[in-house]
């Protein structure tokens, strides 16, 4: 093996195994269908194409958020963050938001960020709760850890999930004070919040397999653009 190899395995952090998310079929209230699945390895160059854009975008706090989960991506395709996955989200082969979080220990979950880029279907909500459903019901955690950074996203997952604040602990990605999603908590929101059914049709999962950026983003500047 070249000196190169054995230095950049030295790098890469060691895996754990963990549970494939199974992909899902969600019905929004425009009748379409938002696919849920996760995104491998080496598949993820088009989620950061998706992303790329909403960095200049400032409304909503899109440009840290989208800054943010680029860098995750990419730490997660060079092998420089352990054990994290990347949720796509498509309507008709269209990307219509991405999630992403990782696995602290066998029973602490960290959640990282949502990004909606089709917006006014709740699709960002349908999408956190399923890394939700990842951590509790296939990795089988008991809580997952979370931060807001904008209050959108305070509003959907602090309040919403009656989240408990914990401020001494403290999330990877500092921000607003830590906040806990416990499993209890999980089973008495998963029947409003966590939607979907299995298995997706054939169609539906072959057009989720070779994603499409985005025809339409929130409103990039005009001055930000090019």
């Amino acid at each position: 093996m070249a000196i190169v190899d054995k230095m950049e395995l030295q790098l890469r952090p060691a895996e754990t195994e963990m549970a494939e998310y199974p992909a899902k079929a969600i019905t929004l209230a425009s009748g379409e269908k938002l696919v849920v699945k996760q995104l491998a390895r080496e598949d993820c160059g088009i989620a950061l194409e998706a992303v790329e854009p909403l960095m200049k975008v400032e409304r909503d706090f899109y440009d840290i958020v989208a800054a943010r989960m680029y860098a995750e991506i990419l730490g997660y395709m060079r092998y420089r963050v352990k054990d994290e996955y990347v949720f796509l989200g498509t309507v008709n082969g269209e990307i219509a938001g991405i999630v992403n979080g990782r696995k602290l220990d066998e029973k602490v979950g960290m959640s990282y960020h949502t990004i909606t880029i089709r917006q006014g279907l709740r699709i960002g909500a349908q999408l956190f709760a399923a890394k939700m459903e990842y951590h509790f019901d296939y990795l089988n955690q008991d809580e997952v850890w979370i931060v807001a950074e904008s209050p959108n996203g305070f509003k959907r997952w602090m309040i919403e999930y009656e989240l408990i604040s914990r401020p001494e602990v403290w999330h990877e990605l500092g921000g607003v004070p830590t906040y806990v999603l416990t499993r209890a908590l999980w089973e008495k929101h998963k029947a409003s919040k966590n939607t979907g059914r299995r298995p997706v049709p054939e169609a539906l999962l072959e057009a989720a397999s070779h994603p499409r950026l985005p025809e339409r983003y929130p409103q990039i500047p005009d001055w930000k653009k090019g």
